[in-house]
């Protein structure tokens, strides 16, 4: 039966619109694939299996179709091409058990053949949990071909989360730690290690808690200092492809709050930090970008040794700047650089200065104002890549009292405080609204050094001696709150560039940090130095008054407390607003438990702020009564 075309011709009812010539079919093709001699031939035929196993996970053909489906092709799986088949179909069973229970040869053949099919996630978690344990084993394999084939099969299916979890439960981690840092008889390929870095960089980007988990003798785990001395003396003696990987091995544990403070003490002790840095002008740009994700993230840890390293003469600190002002769409490389220059110490006027020096400044305003203009669009990065950039503008509010003025004279030409104010209705971005804000605080305490004082005109003879008949100079246009002549441009004044209504707008946002960047900001026209009456009154106009009461009403973080505190302490200097304060409960409330609770700072503020309320007695202006 099975001569000439029979099979082809058969395998094509398996189509057929009526389902009694389906079953027939299918029923036929089960009679013949009962024959191992015929099992090749039928799984042959192109599109054979493919509709098999369609059938056999048919949720609309008749059941007996389906059983009969199911069991031609447990009959065909008796062929190893045909089992190949069925898997890069998506029926992986006859694949794994081959794997499982095979000759030496056959798990082999399939471990490679399973490292060659592209699979979805959850094949991938079926399949470590099924195989993961024999692959591994056949990866400790004295056959060098043996381990191949099992590293690329983990390879594959490493790459999503739950599966790479899976594999690290079945313990993947010790034998390709040791792959990787074994040398002499029986030691990896360099290709093969590569493929090993590879797997390590999967399960490590899965979260997984790897301080618990021993990976070498004495119990080291993978954040052991001597194991991260390792990995960062391959770093320094492979070639890039490997290097990347490694590079992604130490991204994904200083990304966990629980590993990274491991990592940072062992690079540390290794003074490997400069070689690190070097890598920022890597040619190849996987690897300059692993190399640029991995000192993001240790730049909270570590931001004072890698500023001194990006400040030397060796040029990383341009090569850095040149991957963000790259002129292409924005790219992940880009976003990460920027955050790295971003989260440098903002303080350190040394780095802030050679930025300056290099007229970089000017470029990153342009990369924003084209942003905010919509010439720059359409990439994913986009949010972290802008956010990066305003805290690199930022870093100039922090130079402003620099001898050489330059941080200042560079906000003037640039009208920053426009930008800055302009950006605080970035709405969605919380980042670029209170790093804008903070910028704006520091813009604004610089107001009442800028503002130009009125010169008074020389009074005459006959005033110089008879005063009482003169009257005082009326000077018109001056600022309230600095009482001399003032401009957004020129003294960063919040009342002129009309911020204060932003930032009011701003006390009533669901972030804690944008409201306190916020209210800092506002604070400036309370501070010492200013008129603070005026002050008053211009957040009055603002209708600025009761959302500060409010922050300090909502309990939310103790720095904002703080913060609120001060201010409102400074608003009840105004007898108004404290009579009329005096009379809410809550805000006395609020500032009793400051008073009893808050630091030392903060209690003294609060007892100041309880007495304009007449909540606590003012023996001072007693004492001075009675004398």
């Amino acid at each position: 039966m099975a001569e000439g075309d029979t099979v082809r011709m058969i395998v094509k009812f398996l189509s057929h619109d009526q389902s009694k010539e389906r079953e027939e079919a299918v029923s036929l093709l089960h009679e013949l694939s009962k024959s191992e001699l015929l099992c090749e031939k039928i799984g042959s035929v192109n599109g054979a299996i493919l509709i098999l196993v369609g059938m056999a996970s048919s949720n609309s053909e008749n059941l007996l179709t389906v059983e009969k489906a199911d069991k031609t092709l447990e009959n065909l799986a008796k062929c190893e091409n045909n089992v190949r088949q069925m898997a890069e179909n998506g029926r992986l069973h006859p694949l794994l058990t081959l794997l499982l229970e095979g000759t030496p040869e056959t798990k082999l053949s399939m471990a490679a053949f399973l490292g060659e099919l592209v699979l979805n996630n959850d094949v991938k978690v079926f399949v470590a949990r099924t195989a993961g344990s024999s692959l591994i084993n056949l990866m400790k394999s004295t056959n060098m071909q043996s381990r191949e084939a099992a590293l690329k099969a983990l390879n594959q299916i490493s790459s999503d989360e739950s599966s790479a979890k899976v594999l690290i439960e079945a313990g993947v981690l010790p034998p390709l730690v040791k792959d990787l840092f074994t040398v002499g008889s029986n030691h990896l390929p360099m290709r093969l290690k590569e493929v090993s870095a590879t797997i390590l960089a999967n399960v490590v980007s899965s979260g997984y808690d790897f301080d618990t988990i021993p990976v070498g003798p004495d119990n080291q785990t993978l954040v052991s200092e001597e194991i991260i001395h390792n990995l960062l003396h391959l770093i320094s003696n492979t070639g890039p492809a490997i290097e990347c990987r490694l590079f992604q091995v130490l991204v994904g544990l200083t990304s966990s709050p629980t590993t990274v403070s491991n990592v940072v003490s062992a690079i540390k002790s290794s003074g490997a930090t400069i070689s690190l840095v070097q890598f920022i002008e890597a040619p190849q740009r996987d690897l300059r970008m692993a190399s640029i994700k991995l000192l993001q993230n240790l730049s909270p840890y570590m931001g004072q040794e890698l500023t001194g390293c990006l400040r030397g003469t060796s040029g990383q600190l341009g090569s850095l700047i040149r991957v963000i002002l790259e002129n292409i769409a924005i790219t992940e490389e880009q976003a990460a650089a920027v955050g790295l220059l971003a989260d440098l110490p903002e303080r350190d006027v040394g780095l802030t200065r050679q930025i300056l020096n290099e007229g970089e400044f000017e470029l990153f305003i342009s990369r924003v104002i084209r942003i905010r203009q919509g010439e720059m669009r359409g990439s994913r990065f986009m949010t972290p890549y802008l956010e990066g950039l305003v805290k690199v503008l930022a870093r100039i509010t922090f130079a402003l009292s620099e001898e050489s003025g330059s941080a200042c004279a560079l906000c003037r030409e640039h009208n920053l405080a426009s930008l800055f104010i302009d950006l605080l209705q970035a709405n969605g971005l919380d980042n670029v609204q209170m790093v804008s804000a903070t910028a704006l605080e520091n813009l604004s305490q610089e107001s009442k050094n800028l503002t130009k004082l009125p010169e008074l005109p020389t009074p005459g003879f006959c005033v110089s001696f008879f005063p009482c008949f003169s009257k005082p100079p009326v000077i018109t246009g001056l600022c309230r709150v600095h009482r001399g002549m003032c401009s957004m441009k020129e003294s960063f004044c919040l009342l002129e560039g009309h911020a204060v209504e932003k930032l009011v707008a701003l006390l009533d946002h669901n972030n804690d940090q944008v409201i306190e960047a916020s209210l800092a900001a506002l604070s400036t026209l309370l501070d010492d130095g200013v008129d603070i009456e005026q002050g008053v009154q211009v957040l009055m106009d603002a209708e600025g008054i009761k959302p500060v009461f409010d922050v300090l009403l909502e309990k939310r973080t103790e720095s904002l407390k703080r913060r609120a505190v001060w201010a409102v302490e400074r608003l009840l200097r105004t007898d108004d607003i404290a009579y009329e304060v005096s009379g809410d409960p809550n805000i006395g409330l609020a500032l009793v438990d400051a008073f009893q609770h808050g630091d030392y700072r903060t209690r003294q503020i609060a007892e100041r702020a309880l007495k304009h309320v007449d909540k606590i007695p003012n023996f001072s202006g007693i004492f001075a009564n009675m004398g």
